[in-house]
């Protein structure tokens, strides 16, 4: 019954997705005598927490149920009250806990306040499936930097483009709708300079009936070359663009930009590059809480180099392209041994029309 119970809050968890960030996505289920009288989801960022939505529309008496809850309940006052208070006074005999918050200044206080007011308390029913779901926020609430997906697509033999730089379009329609969920789910999306100079992308989510925001945009431009008449910088009042660059740019055409309503971020200079992690760590300041890279090449390379990629999606087609002059997803100076390898593990493989993806997490270099 814990499982069955716990698997329905996760499902109303995962609807806030894309809408809470950088708040968790949790899911609650308050349940009596074996049925569900009351549930609920944060439905978005300032909005009543899943506990409290719960409570909200129960239709009998709470007292003496179970509630289950994706993520241990709030114990402080920040953009609502916290929920414990409202647990407690609502009379629930047990609460029902997939993992601890992951803050570890609130961690284990929630259940703690719970357990002195005479609440059974039972913690870790689907505790792995509750951290990957917010995979996210857990990484953001313990070091203050993004969660970083790099997403790309290629063909059967690792190509990105043709030798002319023709890329439309080398997935199905399946996997690129799934790729728009991804945008929204993400609060940026990171590419480099020479994917505006050649695609021009608008970097926006495409969905039937979206309701959601578009994700920030970034722009990994070390010089400034982006042009001033590109989606991204013309589309600005469908999503907000940043700019990162160095010193190496001309700080005219950075006025113009911001003149423009560009943001533009000045990073440190890696071998005349952006500094990633600079930008990465200046992101999460800014609350940005995830980043889906959709780079090219260079960029991929230089964001694995720089170890800022938590998970990857690589989408394959069954196409090939060939050529050594065509574009593969990953370039740059490459690992000089294999020992040097880029590492994926916890690998997962979706069927996407006749698509597939694979899905995993970097691990961090071989001979490191």
């Amino acid at each position: 019954m814990d499982i069955k119970y716990m698997k329905k809050a996760l499902e109303l968890a995962e609807k806030g997705a894309g809408f809470v960030n950088p708040n968790p996505m949790v899911g609650c289920v308050i349940v009596k005598n074996d049925n569900i009288i009351g549930e609920g989801y944060h439905k978005y960022f300032g909005g009543n927490h899943a506990e409290v939505e719960a409570l909200n529309s129960v239709i009998e008496n709470p007292e003496d149920s179970i509630m289950y809850v994706t993520l241990e309940p709030c114990s402080h006052f920040g953009r609502t009250p916290p929920c414990v208070n409202r647990i407690i006074s609502s009379g629930i005999k047990k609460v029902v806990i997939a993992t601890l918050d992951p803050n570890p200044l609130i961690s284990g206080r929630g259940v703690e306040i719970l357990k002195n007011n005479g609440i059974e308390v039972e913690i870790g029913i689907l505790e792995d499936e509750a951290k990957k779901l917010n995979e996210i926020f857990i990484k953001y609430i313990t070091t203050k930097v993004p969660f970083c997906l790099l997403k790309t697509a290629m063909t059967l033999d690792g190509k990105i483009a043709t030798k002319f730089s023709d890329s439309k379009w080398i997935t199905s329609e399946t996997s690129r709708q799934y790729v728009h969920k991804l945008r929204h789910r993400y609060s940026a999306i990171m590419v480099g300079i020479n994917t505006v100079i050649v695609d021009d992308p608008q970097l926006t989510v495409r969905l039937k009936n979206f309701k959601g925001k578009n994700p920030v945009r970034i722009i990994v431009d070390s010089r400034c070359k982006i042009p001033l008449d590109s989606k991204v910088v013309k589309g600005i009042s469908d999503a907000k663009t940043i700019v990162a660059t160095t010193i190496l740019a001309d700080k005219n055409k950075i006025k113009k930009l911001k003149d423009l309503g560009v943001e533009v971020l000045t990073a440190p200079t890696i071998n005349g590059k952006v500094d990633l992690n600079y930008l990465m760590k200046k992101l999460g300041k800014m609350g940005i809480d995830s980043v889906l890279l959709e780079g090219g090449g260079t960029l991929n390379y230089s964001a694995l180099k720089s170890n800022i990629v938590d998970k990857i999606n690589f989408f394959i087609a069954p196409k090939i392209i060939g050529g050594h002059l065509s574009k593969t997803p990953v370039d740059g100076d490459g690992v000089p041994f294999i020992k040097d390898s880029f590492c994926i593990d916890n690998i997962k493989i979706h069927k996407l029309d006749e698509d597939i993806m694979i899905e995993g997490y970097v691990r961090n270099k071989g001979g490191d």
